[in-house]
């Protein structure tokens, strides 16, 4: 049996960043880290399409809550000890600058993932942690000494555990096994699967500005809408897919959602049509693209609205009108499934926040068992909210576990 002081299971984001601090914080602790695969920081390294997306550029606890479906309420004092600031300046420290992009998100100057891997095996080692790869957690047992933790390798006693594993089931099993509420796993990060001749044929058209709702729910976002091959993605459907994650499991996946491609009201939008009758007569509709809109989307659009490539403006009738602006203004697409969004593997549910101390991230079930990151039922929108949540909880866990 291998003693140790601190036990931290999971080689991830928070798992390192967790060890690097305790080891940092109070050298004499011995600390070592448990890793399932051959090597650890998987999730980091195709994180932003492999640049990693270390955290986002909000600087306010109150604004940065927005961003978490579930959590919000938990992390607002946790995100006043330690935030967005503390974690470039934690960087910064070791040598990773950080940028800013025009979308608020944050990536190492290197557009490089390995950048913040080297970092973390670096200081990692630096520190004296040790790393036990391929060292899948089996079985926790509280013992009169702390834990005593069974791995597929071997056996380690700690007197401090915290599980930093991200959204494991078997872990999620152990834990619950330890008195634990596990609140039912389902996705939260994904992209709608839609067939609609509107949208057919075009992938890679992007709407700068959309409204997004879910019909019959009070579900909303707005943001830019990507068109791809198998539906639609970008910002205002994933913050959806979070927002909705639960209703939209209950529903199978299966829904319709009305969308806004121009952030006007119909009626206004039927006004201004009405005027574009007027001053374009003898140009055709279907070459004459209005709103900003990409052309072959509103090519599209003006299809659906029982047009042809060759009706002008001055052949329109009340009925083709009023159907183009129900187009731009309240389109309704039915949603057929779910794929995943890139490698953003999020899941909604995890640990009962209910017990949980958000002062320390410490069990209120189990005396020196902690948890950090999406192990716990907290998850986010996409653009470093998901890392941001990880840094802040294995910061403050690994503050107490020093003292």
């Amino acid at each position: 049996m291998m003693q140790k002081d601190v036990i931290i299971v999971g080689g991830g984001a928070a798992g390192f960043f967790a060890a690097i601090n305790i080891a940092e914080q109070n050298p004499k602790l011995q600390v070592a880290i448990l890793e399932r695969s051959k090597e650890g920081l998987a999730k980091v390294k195709v994180s932003g399409g492999g640049r990693c997306n270390v955290t986002h550029a909000e600087f306010i606890p109150q604004e940065l809550i927005k961003n978490y479906p579930r959590g919000a309420k938990e992390l607002l004092g946790p995100f006043h000890q330690f935030m967005t600031g503390d974690v470039i300046t934690w960087f910064e420290k070791r040598g990773v600058a950080l940028k800013i992009e025009e979308d608020g998100r944050m990536f190492p100057v290197t557009d490089s993932s390995q950048t913040i891997i080297d970092c973390f095996l670096s200081e990692a080692e630096r520190h004296q942690v040790a790393v036990f790869y391929n060292h899948a957690v089996k079985t926790i047992q509280p013992n009169e000494n702390g834990f005593c933790i069974n791995t597929t390798h071997d056996t380690f006693e700690a007197g401090t555990l915290l599980v930093a594993t991200g959204s494991n089931p078997k872990i999620w099993q152990v834990v619950e096994g330890l008195g634990h509420t596990i609140s039912k796993p389902v996705p939260s990060l994904f992209t709608f699967n839609i067939a609609d001749e509107r949208i057919n044929g075009i992938p890679g058209v992007v709407v700068s500005h959309v409204l997004v709702e879910v019909v019959g729910t009070d579900l909303y976002s707005e943001g830019p809408l990507l068109i791809t091959h198998w539906g639609m993605s970008a910002p205002s459907i994933l913050k959806l897919s979070a927002f909705g994650a639960l209703e939209l499991a209950q529903c199978n996946y299966k829904f319709q959602i009305k969308i806004n491609f121009i952030g006007e009201a119909y009626q206004s939008c039927l006004n201004q049509l009405k005027l574009l009758k007027q001053n374009l007569a003898k140009k055709t509709v279907y070459k004459s693209t209005q709103y900003d809109l990409p052309k072959r989307l509103w090519h599209k659009l003006v299809l659906a609205s029982q047009m042809t490539q060759d009706t002008r403006w001055a052949d329109m009738n009340k009925g083709h009108l009023e159907e183009l602006a129900r187009q731009l203004t309240e389109a309704i697409f039915q949603v057929d499934g779910k794929s995943t969004f890139k490698e953003e593997f999020v899941t909604a549910g995890g640990v009962d926040l209910k017990e949980v101390n958000f002062k320390t991230f410490e069990s209120k079930k189990v005396k020196n068992l902690y948890f950090a990151g999406e192990v716990l039922n907290i998850d986010a929108i996409t653009g470093g909210f998901n890392f941001q949540n990880a840094w802040t909880g294995a910061y403050i866990a690994a503050q107490n576990i020093s003292k």
